[in-house]
């Protein structure tokens, strides 16, 4: 337990709310795709923004510090592949444009977000 009685949880950390969603956003999306962009795009685009919150739920359940902020730095390598994959489906005319805003916004925040988790980690974790 913290100085303050409170064990911080998964769903405390703001990067992996928002990238939880955002995953669940995107498959939303991805699942009314026919079979061909499915497997080709698709499949890939969810991959990517399902690891964004994955890595930081497994850095999260890391003990050393140094392990936590590896798998944060992963998450914000997953974010850039999610970047790319929605230029593509907007390219090929497979997401509205408000569904395509929608991914590019949330994907512009999660950098800094994961950024201060990371800077967090590093300033209050000892080992």
């Amino acid at each position: 337990m913290s100085e303050t009685g409170y064990y911080l949880k998964l769903n405390d950390v703001p990067p992996y709310r928002r990238s939880f969603h955002l995953a669940n956003y995107v498959w939303n999306i991805v699942i009314q795709m026919e079979w061909f962009e499915k497997k080709t795009i698709g499949a890939q685009f969810v991959d990517a923004a399902d690891s964004i919150s994955a890595n930081i739920a497994e850095g999260f359940g890391r003990y050393h510090k140094k392990e936590k902020i590896h798998h944060y730095r992963y998450s914000a390598g997953s974010t850039k592949e999610c970047f790319d994959w929605n230029e593509k489906a907007k390219f090929r005319q497979l997401i509205k444009e408000e569904e395509y805003q929608h991914i590019f916004n949330e994907l512009s925040e999660l950098p800094k977000e994961i950024n201060i988790l990371i800077k967090i980690t590093n300033e209050k974790l000892k080992i």
